[in-house]
């Protein structure tokens, strides 16, 4: 192993593979040595070249940012002489083709799913309790604690019974742009392929009825399973058409907390109706699926700067494998790719996915600096003590997810994710936010990769963490599924990484558990994207 990883000829930096000393003779691929001016720690960046004051940085052969002092080789280039370039990046429109190909001769992957009747593919088999409102979500956790432990032995297919609950669902402008989102969140979980049973539990007099929730649309009051109950019944058969379509053969209640006699009373006929749902929910079996049926979230946290050399480049060998299987991937994370932005554009299938992209990024600028600050407030300080210094760098190494397949579509946030293909969806970087809002679009699996540590997990749909090097991964063995950095390490390429990380997705989506599912990690990480004022 080298001391240094040079990624693209002509970069003015390389990245250290281990902690280097003031005075060390550092040593590149390519033969050459730099001597060390001060230490400089596994994953920041070494100069290699002298680059003036005002001078453009590059890495991943592009450009990174400008240099706030004068850069001598050797010095250790972070914080302290290196800074944001806000200077304007050409955006093609389209125009990069990427032709994908897969191993000849080799039979068609597949996995264990189960079919919805709407026709998507589920990779797991919940009921969920979604809450309408805040109000509602301590009652939800109490209805779902009771099928802990060995509460469900006898229905081996059932994978759990999880609470969703949030901060929101009253004092938003039903109309206004933060009150659609949250519906379409709701709705998209509502509906998701990974839910068999739901049960919406409403306070009764907040913005977000629970019982619309519930609908299925254009099937009316036929949906709702009256479980003969005060404030258990159907949706309002005039509201229904306007909601996320619901599987006919997703079992689904809907009461309110008010109406059914309190907290306690509430909690009897939750825990009821779900022990109702659960010989339905337990009857569904996996049947063999084609492996283009999944959607693939791909999503990071807490990175450092092995993210975009390990882990990231990896994800994006397994998703264009994905892609060219005729599957879907979805990239997120919007401020997270400001400054890599035109390398998604020059992939774009039309003109106007592209637009759609760019235009998503004027919105961000506009909605940060109403907050009082831009979108090179990131990276965050644990990116920053991983090795990142400017979001140009962050996001250089964030869009490497998404490998090199064609852009097909552009979607707001929770919006449904319709098309196959690679795609990105509008998200804001903060993990929770961002892959809630995945899911609530129909990802059935995520891949989320991080270099500090992340311990998330996102319930129903399972999440594969990929550590970007092998310190923290043995550190946090117990928390990482996968280990990329033995990339740099030298004992495997990105390839091997990338194969393995695909093998992975594919016995996940047929019923292996993630460690975060073994913890029982997800329910708290669903967090909606809370945007507008609250009256």
């Amino acid at each position: 192993m080298n001391d240094l990883l040079v990624l693209r000829d002509g970069d003015d930096v390389a990245v250290a593979t281990r902690d280097l000393a003031p005075g060390e003779r550092a040593s590149a691929p390519d033969g050459s040595t730099v001597v060390v001016r001060d230490g400089v720690p596994r994953g920041h960046k070494v100069a290699l070249r002298p680059v003036t004051l005002g001078g453009h940085v590059h890495k991943y052969g592009q450009v990174i940012g400008v240099a706030t002092a004068d850069v001598a080789p050797g010095d250790h280039v972070h914080t302290q002489n290196l800074g944001f370039d806000p200077g304007e990046r050409e955006a093609p429109l389209g125009g990069v083709h990427t032709e994908l190909s897969v191993p000849d001769g080799e039979p068609r992957p597949t996995f264990r799913g189960y079919r919805r009747a709407d026709g998507r593919v589920g990779t797991r088999n919940y009921v969920a309790i979604l809450t309408s409102v805040n109000c509602s979500a301590s009652t939800a956790k109490m209805i779902a604690d009771h099928f802990r432990g060995a509460a469900l032995d006898e229905y081996e297919n059932v994978d759990g019974v999880i609470a969703l609950t949030h901060t929101s669902g009253c004092g938003l402008v039903p109309d206004s742009e933060g009150g659609q989102v949250l519906l379409r969140t709701l709705r998209g979980y509502a509906a998701h392929p990974n839910v068999a049973g739901l049960l919406v539990l409403g306070l009764g007099c907040e913005m977000v009825a629970g019982a619309a929730l519930a609908a299925r649309s254009g099937t009316g009051s036929s949906v709702v399973t009256d479980l003969g109950m005060p404030g258990v019944g159907a949706p309002d058969p005039e509201t229904s058409g306007l909601l996320a379509q619901i599987p006919q053969d997703t079992v689904v209640r809907s009461m309110t907390i008010q109406e059914t006699g309190g907290v306690r009373a509430s909690v009897r006929a939750g825990v009821a109706a779900v022990r109702e749902m659960l010989p339905a929910v337990n009857a569904r079996q996996r049947v063999e699926c084609d492996v283009s049926e999944l959607v693939l979230g791909l999503n990071c946290g807490g990175s450092d700067g092995y993210s975009g050399i390990t882990a990231n480049p990896a994800l994006g060998w397994a998703s264009d494998r994905l892609v060219a299987y005729g599957g879907t991937s979805v990239l997120a994370e919007t401020p997270e790719v400001y400054g890599a932005e035109h390398l998604l554009t020059a992939r774009a299938t039309r003109p106007r996915v592209a637009k759609r992209l760019l235009d998503r990024i004027d919105w961000w600028r506009g909605y940060v600096a109403a907050g009082g600050g831009t979108l090179d407030n990131n990276p965050s300080p644990g990116n920053k003590a991983g090795g990142l210094t400017t979001i140009l760098e962050k996001s250089l190494g964030a869009v490497a997810k998404g490998g090199q397949a064609d852009l097909t579509a552009v979607y707001d946030y929770a919006e449904q994710i319709t098309g196959r293909g690679f795609t990105f969806m509008d998200t804001p970087g903060y993990d929770p936010v961002s892959v809630t809002g995945l899911v609530a679009g129909g990802a059935t699996v995520v891949v989320f990769t991080t270099g500090r540590g992340s311990v998330f997990g996102c319930r129903p749909t399972p999440s594969i963490k990929v550590a970007t090097n092998t310190p923290m991964y043995e550190r946090m063995t117990e928390d990482m599924d996968l280990n990329a950095g033995r990339i740099v390490d030298g004992t495997a390429t990105l390839a091997d990484v990338g194969a393995e990380i695909f093998d992975r997705i594919l016995a996940v989506a047929s019923g292996e558990r993630t460690v975060s599912e073994e913890l029982e990690i997800g329910a708290e990480e669903f967090i909606p994207w809370h945007l507008g004022a609250v009256t």
